[in-house]
């Protein structure tokens, strides 16, 4: 199954916008605080990638949630790799 380039852009701006909100003492200040809550809000647009590639994706979400300066590469990278070719 491809998945569309839109679908690629929607889990990007949702990581983005994970991102932007997460602070490191969020756990503390709110019991009912995820992380992995997150990462899954933003792998919804993804669903019906292969397992092996979700994964992947999973971890590099939640690397960038938590400190997006240092992993936004590595998901750029993996998003790039998965999602086909744009058309002309």
């Amino acid at each position: 199954m491809t998945i569309p380039q839109e679908q690629f852009d929607d889990l990007l701006s949702r990581t983005a916008l994970a991102a932007l909100f997460y602070y490191p003492e969020i756990a503390v200040d709110d019991g009912d605080y995820s992380v992995q809550k997150d990462i899954e809000y933003c792998m919804v647009p993804v669903a019906g990638i292969p397992d092996e590639d979700a994964e992947r994706l999973r971890i590099a979400v939640g690397r960038v949630i938590t400190n997006p300066t240092a992993h936004r590469s590595e998901l750029l990278a993996l998003v790039i790799e998965l999602a086909p070719p744009p058309t002309e």
